[in-house]
């Protein structure tokens, strides 16, 4: 994409009056003003120091309770909290050898950091666009210090595995006394899935991170949950890795507040996402999972990006609406692809309107 369609895409972007994906777009201001206003509904009076005491031990003990874990620690990011996790079951284990996904967060987007920071050896729990099996983990060499799943595999369209798969791979685990790990940063949009409760699905697994700035929108931080010295000892390494703020009130409060008002809203999320699947489909766009696993899939078909781009510039342009998100060469030569996730900004439009707007980028 050349520089005149990023500058004319970037102005219409701030032009536009609403959009479909993600969440409303506020301004900093607007944002903060929010997060105050939460801290007076729910009762916040008092800071945190060094994340004890007021609203983090309150969110702490909030999703603990949702996820039938004896304890939580809130981290200021996924990143750190699941780089604790791993820590203190490798420790335990006496080996660094983790296995997980190849599409992983930690081998996709952190830099080499796990490897460079802890010394984790990684072996493919799976590789693509494939969620894990009881038999993925069992053809593993012995020694492992710990294994974890992503659910839902947001690489791979945020696919997640069936109940019963997801059943037998935690006996599995418990099984050769491999620690199972939930990279959970999308839990809270996967739990329609399967329709049951979040502390049933949690209790498949030794540890879960959760995340609180994605379908929750808060301002940022992720939470940590499971055994009550596992948590223990990964605030030591929070500490040690310089995420125990003097201040984490405003991150928790939001988190509190996301809670409150979004975690409810989950699966009208989820089936928003479907009906949008279906509509494409009807277009002769194809999606990914068919349907959708979550409120969170990907969007296939036919083109070349810049013509895909500069449609969608000229659509923005012209009706002031953000439709979709950005469209990428595909790892097939000659189709490109998009992920859309629903959050409220969905939920106010027609999931047939917004199908008919794509097919008129995508297809022209």
């Amino acid at each position: 994409m050349d520089d005149e369609l990023k500058e004319r895409l970037e102005a219409a972007s701030k032009a536009c009056d609403t959009s479909v994906f993600w969440h409303p777009v506020r301004t900093p201001a607007e944002v903060l003003r929010a997060v105050a206003d939460a801290a007076d509904e729910l009762g916040v009076d008092e800071w945190d120091v060094y994340a004890e005491q007021g609203a983090v031990a309150r969110v702490e003990a909030e999703v603990a309770g949702l996820l039938g874990k004896p304890a939580a620690a809130l981290f200021p990011s996924g990143i750190m909290a699941q780089q604790a996790a791993l820590r203190v079951w490798c420790d335990r284990s006496g080996s660094k050898r983790v296995a997980l996904p190849d599409l992983s967060h930690l081998l996709k987007h952190e830099d080499d950091g796990p490897r460079r920071l802890h010394g984790f050896e990684f072996d493919h729990l799976t590789t693509g666009s494939a969620t894990a099996t009881a038999d993925d983990l069992r053809r593993l060499s012995p020694g492992l210090g710990a294994a974890l799943i992503e659910l839902p595999l947001r690489d791979g369209g945020c696919l997640l595995p069936s109940w019963e798969d997801l059943t037998a791979l935690s006996e599995a685990a418990r099984e050769l006394g491999v620690p199972l790990h939930a990279d959970g940063a999308r839990i809270w949009e996967s739990q329609p899935y399967w329709d049951r409760p979040l502390s049933e699905i949690a209790a498949l697994v030794d540890s879960m991170y959760v995340s609180f700035y994605k379908g929750l929108e808060g301002l940022a931080g992720a939470a940590l949950a499971g055994p009550e010295d596992v948590i223990e000892e990964a605030r030591t390494w929070r500490r040690r890795m310089g995420g125990t703020l003097f201040h984490l009130t405003p991150y928790a409060v939001s988190a509190l507040a996301g809670l409150k008002d979004r975690l409810p809203r989950m699966p009208e999320y989820a089936a928003w996402a479907r009906s949008l699947a279906a509509e494409l489909g009807e277009r002769g766009l194809r999606v990914k999972p068919e349907p959708p696993h979550t409120n969170t899939f990907l969007v296939y078909a036919d083109g070349s990006r810049d013509e895909v781009m500069e449609r969608k510039v000229v659509f923005m342009e012209r009706e002031k609406i953000e439709p979709c998100g950005g469209w990428y060469p595909s790892e097939v030569p000659g189709i490109v692809m998009t992920e859309v996730a629903a959050h409220d900004a969905a939920l106010a439009h027609d999931p047939k309107q917004v199908a008919t707007w794509i097919a008129e980028i995508v297809l022209g």
